[in-house]
Protein backbone atom coordinates (compact mmCIF):
# COMPACT_ATOMS: atom_id res chain seq x y z
CA UNK A 1 0.00 0.00 0.00
CA UNK A 2 1.14 3.46 -0.95
CA UNK A 3 1.91 5.66 1.84
CA UNK A 4 -0.57 8.71 2.00
CA UNK A 5 -0.42 12.05 -0.30
CA UNK A 6 -0.24 15.19 0.76
CA UNK A 7 -3.25 15.74 0.52
CA UNK A 8 -4.52 12.81 2.22
CA UNK A 9 -2.92 13.86 5.59
CA UNK A 10 -4.22 17.22 5.27
CA UNK A 11 -7.91 16.27 5.28
CA UNK A 12 -7.05 13.90 8.19
CA UNK A 13 -5.59 16.40 10.15
CA UNK A 14 -7.64 19.77 9.75
CA UNK A 15 -10.12 19.76 12.26
CA UNK A 16 -7.44 19.54 14.41
CA UNK A 17 -4.86 21.30 13.79
CA UNK A 18 -3.62 25.12 13.35
CA UNK A 19 -3.90 26.75 9.66
CA UNK A 20 -0.90 28.45 8.29
CA UNK A 21 -2.07 30.62 5.76
CA UNK A 22 0.75 31.85 3.24
CA UNK A 23 4.54 32.02 3.19
CA UNK A 24 4.63 34.52 6.04
CA UNK A 25 2.76 32.45 8.52
CA UNK A 26 4.93 29.04 7.62
CA UNK A 27 8.14 30.86 7.61
CA UNK A 28 7.31 32.25 11.47
CA UNK A 29 5.56 29.29 12.77
CA UNK A 30 8.78 27.07 11.53
CA UNK A 31 10.86 30.08 12.97
CA UNK A 32 9.80 29.28 16.49
CA UNK A 33 9.55 25.27 16.48
CA UNK A 34 6.34 24.69 15.28
CA UNK A 35 5.44 20.91 14.38
CA UNK A 36 4.81 21.10 10.80
CA UNK A 37 3.16 17.99 9.24
CA UNK A 38 1.91 18.78 5.94
CA UNK A 39 2.28 22.18 3.61
CA UNK A 40 1.25 22.91 0.29
CA UNK A 41 1.94 24.99 -2.78
CA UNK A 42 0.87 25.55 -6.16
CA UNK A 43 4.55 26.41 -7.44
CA UNK A 44 7.53 24.94 -5.37
CA UNK A 45 10.28 26.93 -7.38
CA UNK A 46 8.39 30.35 -6.53
CA UNK A 47 7.74 29.37 -3.08
CA UNK A 48 11.83 28.64 -2.48
CA UNK A 49 12.80 31.67 -4.40
CA UNK A 50 11.10 33.62 -2.01
CA UNK A 51 12.28 32.15 0.86
CA UNK A 52 15.72 32.28 -0.76
CA UNK A 53 14.94 36.28 -0.79
CA UNK A 54 12.89 36.83 2.72
CA UNK A 55 14.08 33.58 5.04
CA UNK A 56 16.80 31.85 4.24
CA UNK A 57 17.14 30.21 7.38
CA UNK A 58 14.07 28.35 6.88
CA UNK A 59 14.70 27.46 3.27
CA UNK A 60 16.18 23.74 3.48
CA UNK A 61 13.29 23.16 6.10
CA UNK A 62 10.74 24.56 3.47
CA UNK A 63 12.50 22.37 0.53
CA UNK A 64 12.31 19.34 2.57
CA UNK A 65 8.70 19.61 3.44
CA UNK A 66 6.82 21.88 0.73
CA UNK A 67 4.74 19.66 -1.87
CA UNK A 68 3.33 20.73 -4.77
CA UNK A 69 -0.20 20.49 -5.95
CA UNK A 70 -2.56 21.70 -8.52
CA UNK A 71 -4.35 25.25 -8.01
CA UNK A 72 -7.78 23.80 -7.83
CA UNK A 73 -6.51 21.41 -5.01
CA UNK A 74 -4.88 24.38 -2.90
CA UNK A 75 -7.48 26.50 -3.01
CA UNK A 76 -10.18 23.67 -2.24
CA UNK A 77 -7.98 23.58 1.34
CA UNK A 78 -7.90 26.92 2.44
CA UNK A 79 -11.46 29.34 2.60
CA UNK A 80 -9.72 32.50 1.30
CA UNK A 81 -6.19 31.72 -0.77
CA UNK A 82 -3.44 33.34 0.13
CA UNK A 83 -1.33 35.61 -2.45
CA UNK A 84 1.81 33.48 -2.06
CA UNK A 85 -0.78 30.44 -2.56
CA UNK A 86 1.16 28.51 0.18
CA UNK A 87 -0.22 26.41 2.91
CA UNK A 88 0.08 24.33 5.89
CA UNK A 89 -0.99 22.73 8.81
CA UNK A 90 0.26 22.53 12.72
CA UNK A 91 0.02 21.10 15.84
CA UNK A 92 -1.10 23.28 18.27
CA UNK A 93 0.89 23.94 21.42
CA UNK A 94 -0.46 21.85 24.36
CA UNK A 95 -2.48 24.07 26.45
CA UNK A 96 -0.40 22.86 29.72
CA UNK A 97 3.03 23.91 28.08
CA UNK A 98 1.56 27.46 27.85
CA UNK A 99 -0.34 27.24 31.06
CA UNK A 100 3.37 26.78 32.73
CA UNK A 101 5.11 28.86 30.50
CA UNK A 102 2.08 32.29 31.69
CA UNK A 103 2.47 30.68 35.23
CA UNK A 104 6.67 30.67 35.18
CA UNK A 105 8.35 33.07 37.79
CA UNK A 106 9.76 35.25 38.02
CA UNK A 107 8.81 36.67 34.35
CA UNK A 108 10.90 38.80 32.63
CA UNK A 109 8.25 40.08 30.29
CA UNK A 110 4.80 41.13 30.66
CA UNK A 111 1.78 38.89 29.80
CA UNK A 112 -1.07 40.80 27.38
CA UNK A 113 -4.66 40.27 28.36
CA UNK A 114 -6.98 40.97 25.84
CA UNK A 115 -10.54 41.16 28.06
CA UNK A 116 -13.43 40.14 26.11
CA UNK A 117 -12.08 40.97 22.36
CA UNK A 118 -14.36 41.28 19.40
CA UNK A 119 -12.34 41.65 16.14
CA UNK A 120 -10.94 38.65 15.41
CA UNK A 121 -7.99 40.75 13.32
CA UNK A 122 -7.19 43.12 16.33
CA UNK A 123 -6.49 39.93 18.55
CA UNK A 124 -4.31 38.77 15.50
CA UNK A 125 -2.46 42.20 15.29
CA UNK A 126 -1.93 42.00 19.02
CA UNK A 127 -0.30 38.49 19.14
CA UNK A 128 1.82 39.80 16.16
CA UNK A 129 2.89 43.11 18.07
CA UNK A 130 3.31 40.80 21.56
CA UNK A 131 5.82 38.33 19.97
CA UNK A 132 7.89 41.37 18.47
CA UNK A 133 8.36 42.90 21.73
CA UNK A 134 8.99 39.27 23.31
CA UNK A 135 5.69 39.07 25.72
CA UNK A 136 5.07 36.37 27.81
CA UNK A 137 2.20 35.38 26.14
CA UNK A 138 -1.33 37.10 25.21
CA UNK A 139 -4.46 35.69 26.98
CA UNK A 140 -8.33 36.44 25.80
CA UNK A 141 -11.53 36.36 28.09
CA UNK A 142 -14.87 35.75 27.02
CA UNK A 143 -15.75 33.93 24.02
CA UNK A 144 -13.23 34.53 21.01
CA UNK A 145 -11.05 32.16 20.36
CA UNK A 146 -7.57 33.33 20.30
CA UNK A 147 -6.51 30.09 18.11
CA UNK A 148 -9.65 31.22 15.37
CA UNK A 149 -7.78 30.92 11.45
CA UNK A 150 -8.91 34.64 11.03
CA UNK A 151 -6.29 35.57 14.15
CA UNK A 152 -3.73 33.18 13.41
CA UNK A 153 -3.62 34.56 9.59
CA UNK A 154 -3.83 38.47 11.29
CA UNK A 155 -0.71 36.87 13.81
CA UNK A 156 1.26 35.64 10.71
CA UNK A 157 2.13 32.42 12.49
CA UNK A 158 3.74 34.41 15.77
CA UNK A 159 1.16 32.52 17.63
CA UNK A 160 4.29 29.72 18.07
CA UNK A 161 6.50 32.84 19.34
CA UNK A 162 4.41 33.49 23.02
CA UNK A 163 2.13 31.71 24.77
CA UNK A 164 -2.03 32.16 23.26
CA UNK A 165 -4.69 31.23 25.84
CA UNK A 166 -8.16 31.84 26.50
CA UNK A 167 -8.86 31.97 30.42
CA UNK A 168 -10.71 33.14 32.88
CA UNK A 169 -10.10 36.50 34.93
CA UNK A 170 -9.76 33.81 37.71
CA UNK A 171 -7.48 31.86 35.86
CA UNK A 172 -4.88 34.70 34.99
CA UNK A 173 -1.30 34.57 36.51
CA UNK A 174 -0.27 36.12 39.24
CA UNK A 175 1.35 40.02 38.90
CA UNK A 176 0.58 43.32 38.78
CA UNK A 177 -2.63 43.82 36.74
CA UNK A 178 -1.87 47.69 34.61
CA UNK A 179 -5.33 48.13 32.99
CA UNK A 180 -5.73 50.59 30.37
CA UNK A 181 -8.66 52.95 31.22
CA UNK A 182 -9.30 56.57 30.28
CA UNK A 183 -9.57 57.38 33.86
CA UNK A 184 -6.33 56.32 34.98
CA UNK A 185 -3.19 57.92 35.36
CA UNK A 186 -0.61 58.93 32.87
CA UNK A 187 1.39 55.79 31.44
CA UNK A 188 4.11 58.64 31.20
CA UNK A 189 4.71 58.88 34.77
CA UNK A 190 4.35 54.62 35.67
CA UNK A 191 6.92 52.28 35.55
CA UNK A 192 5.40 48.92 34.02
CA UNK A 193 7.58 46.16 35.45
CA UNK A 194 8.45 42.75 34.06
CA UNK A 195 6.01 40.48 35.81
CA UNK A 196 2.81 42.91 34.86
CA UNK A 197 0.06 42.18 33.60
CA UNK A 198 -1.06 44.54 30.77
CA UNK A 199 -4.74 44.49 30.73
CA UNK A 200 -6.97 46.16 27.60
CA UNK A 201 -10.85 46.27 27.41
CA UNK A 202 -12.93 45.47 24.40
CA UNK A 203 -12.99 47.67 21.47
CA UNK A 204 -16.48 48.63 22.27
CA UNK A 205 -17.26 48.47 26.20
CA UNK A 206 -13.42 48.64 27.88
CA UNK A 207 -13.16 46.71 31.25
CA UNK A 208 -15.23 44.60 32.57
CA UNK A 209 -16.24 44.98 36.35
CA UNK A 210 -14.50 41.63 36.99
CA UNK A 211 -10.96 42.57 35.43
CA UNK A 212 -11.18 46.03 36.90
CA UNK A 213 -11.73 44.81 40.37
CA UNK A 214 -8.54 43.02 40.01
CA UNK A 215 -6.54 45.95 38.61
CA UNK A 216 -3.92 46.75 40.76
CA UNK A 217 -2.76 50.18 38.57
CA UNK A 218 -5.63 52.16 36.10
CA UNK A 219 -3.55 53.85 34.00
CA UNK A 220 -4.43 55.74 30.46
CA UNK A 221 -2.65 56.36 27.05
CA UNK A 222 -2.00 60.12 26.31
CA UNK A 223 -4.91 61.19 23.95
CA UNK A 224 -5.82 64.66 22.49
CA UNK A 225 -9.41 65.83 23.61
CA UNK A 226 -12.07 64.96 22.07
CA UNK A 227 -10.12 61.85 20.15
CA UNK A 228 -12.57 58.97 21.42
CA UNK A 229 -10.13 56.15 21.77
CA UNK A 230 -7.08 54.24 20.10
CA UNK A 231 -7.71 51.10 17.86
CA UNK A 232 -6.82 48.16 20.05
CA UNK A 233 -3.51 46.69 18.54
CA UNK A 234 -2.07 50.62 18.77
CA UNK A 235 -3.02 50.84 22.30
CA UNK A 236 -1.00 47.42 22.83
CA UNK A 237 1.66 48.89 20.86
CA UNK A 238 2.24 52.00 22.41
CA UNK A 239 1.83 50.50 25.94
CA UNK A 240 4.55 47.46 25.16
CA UNK A 241 6.94 50.43 23.58
CA UNK A 242 6.71 52.19 26.96
CA UNK A 243 7.44 49.51 28.88
CA UNK A 244 10.32 48.82 27.14
CA UNK A 245 11.48 52.11 26.68
CA UNK A 246 11.88 52.02 30.88
CA UNK A 247 13.85 48.89 31.36
CA UNK A 248 12.21 46.18 29.85
CA UNK A 249 13.30 44.76 26.46
CA UNK A 250 12.68 42.12 23.85
CA UNK A 251 13.60 38.62 25.11
CA UNK A 252 16.71 37.05 22.72
CA UNK A 253 16.40 33.20 23.63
Amino acid sequence: MSAPGPLDVWHKLADTSVLLDGFHALKHALRFGAEVPVAVTTDRAAALALADELAPDVRNTLDALLTQVPAPAYRSLVPRPHPTEIAALAVRPSRAANLDRLARTPRIAPVVVLDNPRNLGNAGAVIRLAAGFGATGVVTTGTLDPWHPTVVRGGAGLHFATAVERLTVAELPSGPVFALDPEGEDIRGTKITDDAILAFGSERSGLSADLRARADHLVALPMRPQVSSYNLATSVAMTLYHWSATGGAPHVP
